[in-house]
């Protein structure tokens, strides 16, 4: 005990000197500048340890490209949820060129497929999606991927169950009102000389007036040109006129007849649709938020927009529209296969339009999606692939 107090007082008398408290304070900074000089070693090691591949933390693997698309053949089809189609193959072959994995993600409609690349579900979208400039103001587009547009698509005329034609659209066809206007006129004419030749003959058929007797010259000659006179003009000059006026009668009569025919053979054949012009006054079927129904709207035509393009065939074929005004590739696809003998389609390309791949505004995705696309041009691959989904387009 006296050893261990005697110890403590020379410490403390060393510590209470000038000298021990010198030494002390040089002891505190020498502490401080190794602490310092752990850490900054420390640091330095860290850095270098994050720095390092070895070390470092794995980067994550990059996600697959989430691709919006919609059925629609034959660009998408839809097989017990595989998907394939000419969209679907070119697509493929793009992903395969720029080196990404994809991901398919299906949507009804159109305006579905846009919101999923504006709200950023999907990164792109490929289908047939025509470009145009209201869309080009919110997304990007590739280069075209296919060049078509708008055309008409009506029932086959031979499947038509009404055993009656449409008789009203006959008398209203542009030929058959030529031929009455025509007859009109000669009806006119050849009363105003029956009546001059009848007025003055004491038993003329015509009264001596011109009202009423213009009137009564008017329906003999209607009666006489179709072939069904009661009675004939008492005068020389005016049965002259007579005989003459029955043979047109019957000239016009079989003019009348060869017309009505022919018209009724092409309204047969035709059906009463062959172009853009008669479907004022029709029901118009197409999807919607499609380019089709904002052109058949322009046009202040009746549209029936439904959510697939299939439902539009269906109110086809059950009469609730029509005709179908869609995309040229996707109506000809079906009348060459699920629709063969039940449709036809009809007139010229209304508007043509070219399909691209959208994307989101500055998507880097754009560029290298062009150099694919022009690089599958060049080497063949883009022309088998047409080949091989629209050869039952062409037959």
């Amino acid at each position: 005990m006296n050893a261990i107090a005697s110890r403590f007082r020379q410490l403390m008398a060393g510590k209470n000197s000038p000298i021990g408290r010198y030494d002390l304070k040089n002891k505190t900074k020498r502490s401080l500048a190794l602490y310092t000089c752990i850490g900054l070693l420390g640091g330095i090691l860290a850095l270098l340890l994050m720095a390092s591949p070895g070390v470092a933390q794995k980067p994550q693997l990059q996600q697959p490209l989430l691709v919006a698309t919609r059925v629609i053949p034959p660009f998408v089809l839809s097989n017990k949820g595989e998907l394939s189609g000419f969209s679907i193959d070119l697509w493929r072959n793009i992903a395969n060129q720029i080196r990404v994995e994809s991901k398919f993600i299906e949507y009804s409609t159109v305006p579905q497929l846009l919101s999923a690349i504006k709200d950023s579900k999907a990164n792109l979208g490929i289908s047939a999606i025509s470009i145009t400039a209201e869309r080009q103001q919110n997304f990007d587009f590739s280069l075209p991927i296919f060049a078509g547009g708008l055309q008409i698509m009506v029932r086959n005329p031979e499947n038509n169950n009404s055993a009656f034609p449409n008789i009203l659209q006959l008398f209203f066809s542009a030929t058959l009102l030529q031929v009455i206007g025509v007859a009109l006129v000669l009806i006119v004419v050849a009363a105003h000389i029956i009546w001059l030749s009848e007025r003055h003959h004491k038993d003329g058929i015509i009264p001596k007036s011109y009202f009423p007797g213009i009137f009564k010259a008017c329906w003999w000659a209607a009666a006489t040109l179709a072939t069904q006179a009661d009675e004939m003009p008492k005068g020389v000059m005016g049965r002259l006129v007579g005989i003459v006026w029955m043979f047109i009668g019957v000239l016009f009569a079989a003019y009348f007849t060869a017309s009505a025919t022919t018209s009724l053979t092409v309204q047969q054949l035709h059906g009463d649709i062959r172009s853009i012009d008669d479907l004022p006054g029709k029901v118009v079927a197409t999807t919607a938020g499609s380019t089709a129904a904002t052109y058949l709207r322009e046009h202040k035509i009746s549209v029936l927009e439904v959510t697939k393009i299939e439902q539009a065939y269906n109110a086809l074929q059950t009469k609730k529209a029509d005709a179908v005004v869609f995309d040229a590739p996707v109506l000809l696809f079906y009348a060459a296969n699920e629709g063969k003998g039940k449709v036809q389609i009809v007139g010229s390309i209304l508007r043509e339009e070219s399909y691209g791949i959208i994307l989101p505004n500055n998507s880097p995705y754009r560029k290298p999606i062009n150099q694919a696309l022009l690089s599958l041009k060049e080497n063949g691959t883009y022309q088998s692939l047409y080949d091989k989904w629209f050869d039952a387009e062409k037959s």
